[in-house]
């Protein structure tokens, strides 16, 4: 015998149907029913179903408009069409909505009805089950998140206080005075603060919400430039900004994808370039920021362009985090932004951006 909890909604507008039903199932299921669609939401509303079978041909509304209609607010039970006629119009549109999971014609026969609910509300352990799982995964992401935003902030104070001693140093004429040790120091400490940094970035874009707010790109690029640049004074910078009205949007994650590209456009220069350049050319209106970021750097092989955006993806040539590029796309995806690349190992990489004006007025 099957489980009495399986909670099973029949709506027909037949009430010798209903009776038929209720007398051939009631020791398996939970049975619940309904003359009409109407009554069948009543139910629907104050008793958690797994399972419902409506007829087809009722005559306020047919049976796949009435699972349309609680597709929204009841997503979970599992329905099954019951129809006494071949309406293939019908069928194909129940279907292609993914509203029935299966259908049985009448007179229907007990064996196969009987089966039908038995995998309908499997299905349904199923959907639950994986819903749980689901929810249990993001806990777990979310608390695992929280921990490395938190070793992250509280590795990046004695950290600053080491780059802090280094720069003393420098000021004191002492840096040299020991080889190349402060120099070690200080190349590794930048690095760590560097991916210390991604890592909060990372974290920081999943969890706030896009907020709109003035920005001014001419001093937020160059102030990026001044922040990125000091491991790299070879590299010329050529900035272009036409922004002759307000833009607004989201700051921190514009600043964000901003300091990757320049950053990486540093990085990836090539050392044997006698004239390293980056050109930075931003035009504003009413309507979106057009952003252009190029370089003569090492460049992009073709069949990495379309995986530079994927999580932890590092080339052979590129040996940072794998998480600069992600973080770009994923703040941009946050202010519905969109991001453009093309590349040539002997030219150079440009990215194309485009991000909406958050106020036309």
């Amino acid at each position: 015998m099957d489980t009495p909890s399986v909670k099973v909604l029949y709506i027909d507008d037949e009430e010798h149907n209903l009776q038929a039903f209720k007398a051939s199932f009631r020791r398996q299921y939970e049975i619940y029913t309904a003359l009409s669609a109407a009554e069948g939401l009543k139910i629907l509303q104050n008793i958690e179903v797994n399972v419902i079978i409506a007829d087809q041909k009722m005559p306020e509304t047919t049976g796949v408009q009435f699972f349309k209609s609680i597709k929204d607010s009841h997503p979970d039970p599992i329905r099954i069409l019951l129809t006494g006629y071949t309406d293939i119009e019908a069928l194909a549109d129940a279907i292609n909505h993914g509203d029935v999971y299966r259908y049985i014609t009448k007179p229907w026969s007990d064996l196969e009805l009987h089966n039908s609910i038995k995998n309908a509300y499997d299905a349904y352990k199923s959907k639950i089950d994986l819903r749980n799982k689901i929810s249990e995964l993001e806990k777990t992401n979310d608390e695992l998140n929280r921990f490395i935003y938190s070793i992250s902030h509280e590795l990046r104070a004695p950290l600053v206080s080491v780059i802090g001693i280094v720069n003393l140093v420098k000021m004191e004429g002492l840096y040299n005075s020991s080889g190349e040790y402060w120099n070690l120091i200080e190349i590794c400490s930048n690095k760590l603060d560097f991916y210390i940094q991604k890592t909060l970035q990372y974290y920081k874009n999943n969890k706030n919400v896009a907020e709109h707010s003035p920005v001014e790109f001419r001093g937020l690029v160059q102030d990026l430039i001044s922040l990125y640049s000091y491991s790299d004074r070879e590299t010329e910078f050529n900035v272009n900004i036409n922004q002759p009205v307000p833009f607004y949007n989201d700051a921190f994650r514009i600043e964000v994808i901003l300091g990757n590209l320049i950053n990486n456009a540093i990085k990836y220069q090539k050392s044997t370039e006698p004239n390293k350049y980056v050109n930075i050319d931003i035009d504003v209106d009413g309507q979106r920021a057009e952003i252009t970021i190029s370089d003569n750097g090492i460049g992009i092989l073709n069949e990495h362009l379309e995986k530079i955006f994927n999580q932890f993806f590092k080339s052979k040539n590129h040996h940072g985090s794998g998480l600069g590029l992600f973080i770009v796309k994923e703040a941009l995806n946050k202010i519905n932004g969109k991001i453009e690349v093309t590349s040539d190992l002997a030219v150079g990489t440009t990215f194309k951006i485009t991000i909406p004006n958050g106020k036309t007025n």
